[in-house]
């Protein structure tokens, strides 16, 4: 008996969907559409819908740290993906908690290629920040630039602001800052990147970990969707990401650490990780910075976080998790 004939492996199977779970935000949508638009393109015939959920990060106005932390931004959608309602989740690396594993029963299956890794400055009269007068308030709640604010423009005031890029696109708007501070990558996702006055170099504010990274989450044992993801995925971005990941990991940074980094893929085939932790008044700053010509990202993310502890790294972070402002 013949067996019926098999769809190519660049053809959906009939009826095939993949379901693609997502925070609600603006730029959550657009990340979640690039997926959805890449798979569409990949597998012709292939149905992939959109899953959008609020996340409690989302709703809550005050402290991260009330709700553990960055996972607030991931837990609902963690919750759809291992409860099979969704097949994949699409996630921005720097909001995924790195002081724990991902949940039991998931994985990270692919890293799409590196956006800007960046971070922009929005003023409204268009001034640069070496251009601001003393007392401009700065909006961002990342302990990561209030450090370096403080270490480079000490002159300069930052203020908290939360919630999505949109929103705070949109207090600055309602003058609750003077200037505000965003990733690039993330005004390019809305279509924002007019607004941008000044793109800082990695010299004045060093990039989060994860910094451009968009990560596909699957669960263990799905294989099919495990294998689209792996087949979005960009090679050097998951080297890189892997890295950065993996230091903070041993680090056990939180949301309330300073901490900056980003690995390079070289084109030898090395791997370069660079990585700095913050006193939160700036005046202070350890750093660290390994090849691995073997490539290994787990030995070498290991190894730059075990230099930044002998340099005194955590009691760098335990000091910025006492004195970190009320919102985070």
């Amino acid at each position: 008996m013949s067996r019926p004939p098999q769809p190519p492996c660049d053809q959906a199977p009939a009826g095939r969907a993949i379901r693609i779970g997502t925070r609600s935000s603006p730029m959550a949508l657009a990340q979640a559409e690039r997926v959805r638009a890449a798979l569409t393109a990949l597998v012709p015939g292939l149905r992939v819908d959109v899953v959008p959920v609020t996340t409690s990060g989302d709703r809550w106005p005050g402290a991260l740290s009330a709700l553990g932390g960055k996972g607030a931004f991931t837990r609902e959608v963690d919750q759809l993906l291992l409860s099979g309602t969704v097949d994949l989740a699409v996630h921005c690396m720097k909001d995924v908690p790195g002081d724990r594993p991902v949940p039991a029963g998931t994985r990270f299956a692919g890293y799409l290629e590196r956006d800007d890794i960046r971070d922009a400055l929005i003023h409204p009269g268009g001034l640069k920040l070496e251009e601001l007068p003393p007392g401009t308030r700065i909006g961002t709640s990342a302990v990561r630039r209030i450090a370096q604010l403080a270490r480079h423009y000490p002159h300069l005031e930052t203020v908290p602001i939360r919630g999505n890029a949109n929103r705070r696109l949109a207090k600055l708007d309602a003058d609750e800052s003077d200037a505000l501070m965003l990733a690039y990558s993330g005004l390019e996702r809305i279509g924002q990147t007019a607004r941008a006055t000044e793109i800082l170099d990695v010299e004045t504010m060093f990039p989060a970990v994860g910094a451009g990274v968009l990560g596909l989450q699957c669960r263990d044992h799905d294989a099919a969707t495990i294998a689209l993801a792996d087949r979005l995925a960009d090679p050097g971005t998951g080297l890189q990401t892997t890295a950065e990941r993996m230091m903070l990991q041993v680090l056990q940074g939180h949301c309330n650490s300073p901490i900056a980094g980003f690995a390079t893929s070289r084109p030898d085939g090395s791997l370069t990780l660079r990585a700095m932790v913050f006193s939160l008044d700036g005046k202070t700053v350890i750093e660290a910075e390994e090849t691995d010509s073997a490539c290994d990202p787990v030995l070498l993310g290991a190894s730059v976080a075990t230099t930044l502890l002998r340099q005194g790294a955590h009691e760098l972070i335990e000091a910025s998790a006492l004195l970190t402002p009320p919102m985070t």
